[in-house]
């Protein structure tokens, strides 16, 4: 769920017209920050979503009950954000998930849940965090978008661009340099899903 759509969902349930300045308080952050979030379409966390509602005295997850997704959760799978580990398990659990934080949600499209280890996409997604994943389904890799892929044998978590026959590797955490595979290469990498939703531990 977007910040901006978030706004409009207060609004909705406490009825009452919510703007910016009313968001930042809740959340005890600064207006400019919002509209810096909303600009760039900054995901709400599960955190947040908590702190909105004990500042408006509403229940956002009660009031989207009707438009739940039940995603697989594969509680022992790892998607790096670091150094390219993971942990595989066959074993996956249910989990009831508002389609509102799913970003261009669709019946029609395949989603699971995976946690996230290491510091390379940070601030973005952080050590276990819940990514939720939209599976590839052959569609054209959206520059800047994140990615969960396979490249050597190894999984990764990164933001994906792509230029003629080169595919463009990019970590959010500046430390981290850009990479960039071409020719053969290029063809090795398996794209396992587009990362729509990340669900942030909560403080």
């Amino acid at each position: 769920m977007k910040l901006d759509e978030l706004i409009q969902l207060i609004s909705n349930i406490a009825g009452i017209t919510v703007n910016q300045s009313m968001l930042a308080d809740s959340l005890g952050i600064t207006r400019q920050t919002i509209s810096n979030r909303i600009k760039t379409q900054s995901e709400v966390t599960v955190s947040e979503i908590r702190r909105v509602e004990e500042f408006f005295k509403i229940s956002i997850f009660s009031s989207v009950t009707d438009d739940i997704a039940y995603i697989d959760y594969y509680t022992d799978v790892f998607a790096s954000c670091g150094n390219g580990s993971i942990v595989f398990s066959s074993e996956k659990t249910k989990l009831p998930i508002p389609i509102s934080m799913i970003s261009g949600y669709s019946k029609n499209k395949l989603y699971s849940m995976i946690n996230a280890s290491g510091n390379s996409m940070s601030p973005t997604i952080d050590n276990g965090d819940k990514l939720i994943v939209e599976h590839w389904n052959g569609n054209q890799i959206q520059d800047n978008k994140i990615y969960v892929f396979c490249f050597n044998n190894e999984f990764f978590v990164k933001r994906l661009s792509k230029n003629l026959d080169e595919i463009i590797i990019k970590s959010d955490n500046p430390e981290y340099r850009i990479r960039t595979i071409n020719g053969k290469s290029a063809a090795e990498l398996i794209l396992i899903g587009k990362i729509v939703a990340t669900v942030k531990q909560l403080d």
